[in-house]
């Protein structure tokens, strides 16, 4: 596990509940050490570091009175900062109601110079760390974590339960209640349940300009007029036979990949052979 293990890294998002986030990701590194010592046996420290990237919660961003998501990418950042994330990605603030402008980009980026720059929450590993509300609540996320993971196994692992339908229901169930919760008022969400405008300020986002759907189709149309068409067949062939059988498929699709088969051709061929998945509805 020690050859392979240093080399894993993970991906998380960061909300604007400040305090659980910190405390979500102290959990993660706690859980993440754990395993890799006790069930896995690993012996080296970089074995047990959890390295992670943190995205700012998109899904937490509104349409309306869009420049207010310039304070919760900023906290949101502040949050993955603080609870230790390696790398961070801030959205922009106008990401809920088109793709981000030149301006609102640069923004986003500002935000991350900002916390980086101006202010000292990089200077320590672990700022929280010794916090009573903040070391009882990164106990209480890595056993309500826990509590899933063993869930998780008791059904037969990741795949299986993702078979049953058990990640799925128990995110649509507690989108189902944030969403009652915000329509009820128990969750405030300012400027769509409470300190709303009577009239929106105009805002126009990012046009895509449609001459660039021509110019990507023209793009296709050269790269497959110029590549070797057998040697893409082929490769897609064997993609093909290899997800019907036990092989492993990365090394097909590489394969198929440098001869410059597209993204489509390839999910198009494993489409062929293993369906479309549709799971069940929760509700």
């Amino acid at each position: 596990v020690d050859d392979f293990a240093p080399r894993l890294s993970f991906f998380f998002v960061a909300r604007t509940t400040l305090l659980e986030e910190v405390a979500k990701f102290r959990a993660a590194r706690r859980i993440w050490a754990r395993v890799m010592k006790e069930e896995f046996g690993a012996r080296n420290p970089k074995s047990m570091m959890l390295r992670f990237h943190t995205q700012t919660a998109g899904v937490q961003l509104t349409a309306q009175q869009p420049e207010v998501n310039l304070v919760r990418v900023a906290v949101q950042g502040l949050a993955a900062v603080l609870g230790g994330t390696q790398s961070l990605h801030t959205n922009s603030f106008d990401e809920a109601i088109a793709l981000p402008t030149d301006k609102s980009a640069r923004l986003a980026l500002r935000t991350q110079q900002v916390l980086a720059y101006e202010t000292d929450v990089t200077a320590t590993v672990d700022p929280f760390a010794g916090s009573y509300v903040v070391e009882r609540m990164t106990d209480d996320v890595e056993g309500a974590a826990v509590e899933l993971m063993r869930k998780v196994e008791d059904l037969g692992g990741a795949v299986a339960a993702i078979e049953r339908g058990f990640q799925k229901n128990e995110i649509e169930r507690n989108a189902y209640r944030i969403a009652q919760e915000t329509d009820a008022g128990e969750r405030v969400v300012v400027g769509v349940n409470r300190f709303r405008l009577d009239e929106e300020e105009p805002y126009e986002p990012l046009r895509v300009d449609p001459a660039i759907e021509t110019q990507q189709a023209e793009r296709i149309a050269k790269l497959r007029a110029w590549r070797d068409q057998e040697r893409v067949d082929k490769s897609i062939a064997r993609l093909r036979e290899a997800a019907k059988g036990t092989d492993n498929v990365l090394y097909p699709m590489k394969e198929a990949l440098a001869a410059y088969a597209t993204v489509g051709e390839v999910c198009g061929a494993l489409r062929e052979v293993w369906g479309t998945y549709v799971p069940d509805s929760a509700f």
